[in-house]
């Protein structure tokens, strides 16, 4: 096994272990939440045995939080132990705050991903996934390809990895929107929320590109999961559009449908927009709000969207 494998294997160890203690959870109590011995969990813990994907998912759901927060690291602001960027490890998903107060869901750090899976999806926005070969990605990342299975046992599960950094990432900055949004009225919420989705689609543009296009080819289990997901983030757009229908703001004819279109219209945004373009993403993000108030037929004043 070459020391590149061995150095990655130690790093997630680490990273289990960090948010372990984070938790002030015991070895041992781990251990058997996730019906393992804690000599297994030990060697996980200190780079001397694999992390399978399915044990990380059940790592995961013991701790309250979620794969992609264990294999990433901590923002710039507040580096990790090993000197790299990414979210925190220890904010449960969905969560609308992070180490420094109230997430500020309107600013975006860069995402550090793990090697194999920033590299995963470099190679499926080129070409897509069922045009990804592990060897791809091995190529990418510099990590062998049985090395690669030392962590995911399938393409599959890579994909289902980005999945779950895209979905959870998106799901804490509703939240925040939601939050910032509390004791205002439902057309000043439904702003938030367009914005934040406009935003998330331009700044995340590759992990939106993905989360759009590539659904079909997750497995039906794989799919149930990240639909219910998908389909919260609906739900949310939807209750606000049926409160301002209610309250008289909105007079748009099948309110659902629009809600609906609105989030497509977001979603959207990876397959044309480009940064540098004759565009920022805060300049379309507030023109994809007025698009979406326009649709829903608001005829009040203009609503302020920032706080």
């Amino acid at each position: 096994m070459g020391s590149s494998e061995v150095g990655a294997r130690e790093s997630t160890g680490a990273r289990v272990r960090s948010a372990r203690t984070a938790r002030e959870m015991s070895l041992r109590a781990l251990a058997r939440r996730i019906d393992v011995s804690p000599a297994t969990l030990s060697q996980i813990e200190n780079g001397r045995t694999n992390l399978t994907v399915d044990r990380l998912n059940r790592i995961a759901d013991a701790l309250g939080t979620t794969p992609a927060d264990i294999l990433e690291v901590r923002p710039p602001s507040r580096p990790g132990p090993f000197g790299e960027a990414g979210t925190s490890a220890g904010i449960p998903a969905g969560s609308a705050t992070d180490h420094e107060g109230p997430l500020q869901w309107r600013r975006y750090e860069p995402l550090v991903l793990t090697p194999v899976v920033q590299a995963a999806l470099n190679e499926m926005s080129a070409v897509g996934y069922h045009g990804t070969s592990m060897r791809d990605i091995s190529k990418r990342c510099g990590l062998s390809v049985p090395g690669i299975y030392n962590y995911f046992k399938s393409k599959q599960d890579i994909l289902m990895t980005i999945y779950q950094v895209t979905m959870d990432d998106l799901a804490r900055r509703t939240e925040a929107a939601l939050a910032e949004g509390v004791g205002q009225e439902p057309v000043a919420v439904f702003s938030l929320l367009v914005e934040n989705l406009a935003l998330y689609h331009t700044h995340r543009r590759e992990l939106g590109f993905i989360g759009t296009s590539e659904m079909r080819a997750l497995t039906p289990e794989n799919r149930r999961i990240i639909a219910a997901k998908r389909n919260w983030q609906q739900a949310v757009v939807d209750e606000q559009v049926l409160a301002a229908v209610h309250a008289g703001a909105f007079h748009v004819r099948n309110p659902e449908d629009a809600s609906r279109a609105v989030v497509s219209m977001c979603t959207a945004l990876p397959t044309w927009w480009s940064e540098g373009g004759r565009m920022s993403a805060e300049e379309v993000a507030q023109l994809y709000v007025g698009y979406a108030l326009d649709l829903m037929k608001y005829e009040g004043a203009e609503v302020v969207r920032r706080p």
